[in-house]
């Protein structure tokens, strides 16, 4: 896991970090889509297919407001390379080998994610830092995202247990 900071001091620390969400966004979902399309047709299921389909929009819904987030801050970015490199290195994973492999995949993505934005909110709530944008919006906003990575977890458990 990226580990964050203690406390989130300003614009530019800030900034990296929002964009190693994007990234770990789009990294989560990916992997987990393409694991799915490695199996076999007539091992493929419409009920998983629905979750990840679900799971890729909600993403893509988190990498835009992240983004948007990026764009109102008075920082330069950090190369979409190198976030995506840090977030790559730390999130690869093989190729599982059926639907618990992809399920399990999806739950971990899920967890992680969470994780995430529970502790980008905890290092920016014990900073005391003035950002350019509006620090309530912003706190409202990743706890926003982290309930529903908190939701996609329990709706992949949820599947797991039912298949169990």
């Amino acid at each position: 896991m990226v580990s964050l900071a203690p406390r989130v001091e300003s614009d530019g620390q800030l900034a990296r970090l929002l964009q190693i969400g994007v990234a770990l966004e789009e990294v989560v979902e990916v992997r987990a889509h393409r694991h799915y399309q490695t199996l076999p047709a007539a091992e493929r299921d419409a009920e998983i297919e629905a979750l990840l389909d679900e799971a890729a929009a909600e993403s893509a819904e988190h990498r835009r407001t992240l983004e948007a987030l990026v764009d109102d801050l008075e920082a330069s970015a950090v190369p979409v390379e190198e976030i995506e490199a840090l977030v790559g290195e730390q999130y690869a994973s093989t190729r599982p080998e059926d639907f618990d492999g992809v399920l399990y995949d999806q739950l971990n993505g899920e967890e992680t994610a969470y994780k995430f934005y529970d502790d980008l909110i905890e290092a920016i709530e014990e900073g005391e830092a003035a950002f350019s944008v509006d620090r309530e919006h912003l706190l409202d906003t990743l706890r926003d995202i982290r309930e529903a990575e908190a939701e996609g977890v329990e709706a992949v458990a949820e599947m797991m247990e039912d298949r169990a």
